[in-house]
């Protein structure tokens, strides 16, 4: 990949973008596929890094995997390794291979996780919920141990937040777990959705109650199946965002009402709009936008992924705009950027909002002010993760001037062809 590519801003963006599988659904569904010796196939898969990452971890461990086109094709007859150590690269999804391995094989080793640097994302969930199940963990210095004698043991888990990796480790855990699992405060996402009907359509029993309570009856064995992945809906407000940013009008072909409700409610609150089609979502930038408050929260809240794109938005838009992050204490690193380019942007440790926050009376700067509106110049940007790189990207898109990225790998690792899908809607985006 070239190291730097240029942006020239300014331009109302405009045309149809084909909006991909969902990178947050494929790489657990690559991962549950280990659960059987049958064959899975998965199509609509999304060709990002993170669904390589995940081709990479399965195939390490046993599995045959066939791509064609956006079909992948997985069939794991055996376990050839119980360890994940040499994955070439650190990424949280490993740790969702464990319970599939003690499914499998009873004993699993995975290296410490990695993943975007938007604060800590602490493993012990996972680790709790497994030791409750009968699982011996041991901690090394590179990376965790586990074994089982026998089968694990279903029992009653309560998530002290609703954490969606501990969510869908408990998943994959309780399926083939003997006897009946009680997951409650569970991720509700409708990637997990996606994640339980993948599971269901293999021969698990799997039920979702009132609120965020899970109830899993293990069977002894699974069976191959195939689904059809869902679209991303961080893809498809990554794109809404842009066009509203630019004042421009994208169609997100593929895009579900059902999974952005939150995020198009914003969208007509701030003076943009949208329109639901046959086919997708029509956003459709304006001339006048006002401020929002924002609270970022777990499903069915306003989505964490979704603020970082949106904030480059606000910053187009009259008056003040309050955004409470509640999900993940350091995802606002981007805006010192934003300020760069000229956004006037103040963060604050105190919670600005009135959702329950975890970082209350601590000092995480995770409330943010957003006057506006403000021109951008353009700048020279190191881009830092998936979200805050596209972040980055869309205010280059906005500026005035050329903009100079590096760090597009990041971008790589979320979304497909990012690339050419902005310059096919008219994007001054060059490789250099």
């Amino acid at each position: 990949m070239p190291e730097t590519f240029v942006v020239k801003g300014g331009t109302a963006l405009r045309g149809s973008i084909k909006i991909a599988g969902a990178k947050n659904a494929a790489s657990k569904m690559i991962i549950a596929s280990l659960l059987t010796a049958d064959e899975v196939v998965l199509a609509n898969l999304p060709l990002q890094q993170e669904s390589a990452i995940a081709r990479e971890l399965v195939t390490m461990l046993g599995a045959q995997a066939e791509l064609a086109d956006h079909t992948l094709t997985l069939r794991t007859s055996e376990i050839a390794s119980t360890s994940a150590m040499q994955l070439s690269r650190k990424n949280r999804l490993a740790i969702l291979a464990m319970a599939p391995l003690l499914h499998r094989a009873g004993e699993a080793y995975i290296p410490t996780l990695g993943g975007d640097k938007i604060g800590p994302r602490p493993v012990n969930f996972h680790l709790d919920a497994l030791e409750k199940m009968g699982a011996k963990i041991e901690v090394d210095h590179d990376g965790y141990r586990a074994s089982v004698a026998g089968r694990l043991k279903g029992t009653l888990i309560e998530l002290p937040y609703p954490s969606v990796g501990a969510t869908e480790t408990v998943l994959l855990a309780g399926v083939m777990a003997q006897g009946r699992t009680v997951l409650k405060n569970a991720a509700i996402e409708p990637e997990i959705v996606d994640l339980i009907m993948l599971l269901q359509k293999m021969g698990a029993i799997i039920e979702m109650g009132a609120g965020r309570h899970i109830e899993i009856t293990g069977v002894e064995k699974l069976h191959g199946c195939r689904h059809v992945i869902m679209p991303d809906r961080m893809e498809a407000a990554s794109f809404g965002s842009m066009a509203i940013a630019t004042r421009g009008e994208i169609f997100c072909e593929g895009a579900k009402h059902r999974d952005m409700i939150t995020f198009l409610n914003a969208v007509r609150r701030m003076g943009a709009d949208y329109e639901v089609k046959n086919g997708g979502i029509l956003f459709k930038g304006g001339n006048n936008y006002q401020g929002l408050k924002i609270e970022t929260d777990t499903h069915p809240g306003f989505m964490t992924d979704w603020q970082q794109p949106l904030v480059v938005a606000l910053t187009q838009a009259e008056g003040t705009s309050v955004v409470h992050e509640t999900v993940y204490e350091e995802r606002f690193a981007y805006t010192d950027t934003l300020r760069e380019m000229g956004a006037d942007i103040v963060l604050f440790d105190t919670c600005l909002g009135e959702v329950q926050c975890r970082f209350r009376d601590h000092n995480h700067k995770h409330s943010a002010i957003i006057k506006g509106s403000t021109p951008l110049k353009a700048a020279n940007i190191r881009l830092l993760d998936i979200r805050a790189g596209l972040a980055c990207v869309i205010a280059a898109l906005v500026a005035d001037g050329e903009s100079r990225l590096t760090g597009f790998e990041h971008l790589e690792r979320g979304y497909e062809d990012l690339y050419g899908k902005l310059q096919s809607i008219g994007a001054d985006i060059t490789a250099t």
